[in-house]
């Protein structure tokens, strides 16, 4: 009896020890081990979905982008403060990046002001050129076109913005008003004498002197885009007449003071 006894206690040890094991085992695996078949093993890192990642394309795009943003950045502070007073930091910082990306785009300020000289005014200039050089007809009505097409898309927009900063502080950056003249002023009068050329040749224009005439067609729309972008809704020309309608005066006035009489004189 004692033997039978003793064999009972010892299988109820035997018993709870494996018990104890199991119990072990279980408490030491991953929380969610969950059995999903013969040999596919779940566990949370499995069922826990990865964050999406950027695209290389998504990448690419933001990165092409940046250099419009630090000129839009840029443009947008140079009306606020004027060219002298803007720090390029505070350029970066309205842009969105670091200091050191605004550098790796544009070297210097200047070379962020070229750039916006460039891409709003210099790719007109060439539109311009490429347009008077497939035109056949009338320059009279070419010249007047370009004016107007020159005010909608430079005079009265950010590119007259830019005109105006370089109007106001070129005597103080002088490498900067080099450019400006290489650029755009030069071009500029290159193709309105040109034109203007070509319509003496044709006998449409009366003999002129050619650079005194270039000058005397850019000067109201200098002084049109300076009534806009500084004296703005202040001017009282405003409230009687459209900046279209001026234009248009004083084109009339210049191109038929251009055109033959009757007999060429």
């Amino acid at each position: 009896m004692m033997a039978a006894l003793i064999s009972r206690m010892a299988s109820t040890s035997i018993l709870r020890g494996e018990q104890s094991r199991a119990v072990y085992r279980r408490a030491s695996e991953p929380p969610c081990r969950l059995l999903a078949g013969p040999a596919t093993l779940l566990t949370l890192r499995s069922l826990t979905p990865d964050p999406p990642l950027a695209t290389a394309p998504t990448r690419q795009r933001r990165k092409d982008a940046r250099p419009q943003e630090l000129l839009d950045a840029a443009l947008a502070l140079f009306v606020e403060k004027g060219f002298a007073a803007t720090r390029s930091e505070e350029i970066a910082a309205r842009a969105g990046v670091a200091k050191g990306t605004l550098y790796r785009y544009y070297p210097s300020k200047d070379e962020l002001f070229k750039a916006m000289v460039r891409d709003n005014l210099s790719v007109h200039i060439a539109e311009s050129t490429a347009l008077a050089a497939q035109y056949q007809g009338p320059i009279a009505g070419l010249l007047g076109q370009m004016m107007r097409d020159w005010w909608a898309k430079v005079g009265r927009g950010n590119a007259g913005v830019v005109c105006k900063i370089m109007m106001v502080e070129a005597r103080n950056f002088p490498e900067l008003a080099r450019f400006y003249v290489d650029e755009v002023i030069t071009p500029s009068k290159q193709l309105i004498g040109s034109l203007i050329e070509r319509g003496i040749r044709s006998g449409e224009f009366r003999p002129v002197i050619i650079e005194a005439t270039v000058h005397v067609l850019i000067a109201p729309m200098l002084d049109m885009l300076l009534h806009e972008h500084s004296f703005g809704d202040h001017d009282t020309c405003h409230e009687t007449l459209s900046a279209e309608e001026l234009l248009d005066a004083q084109m009339a006035l210049l191109l038929h003071g251009l055109l033959a009489g009757p007999r060429g004189t």
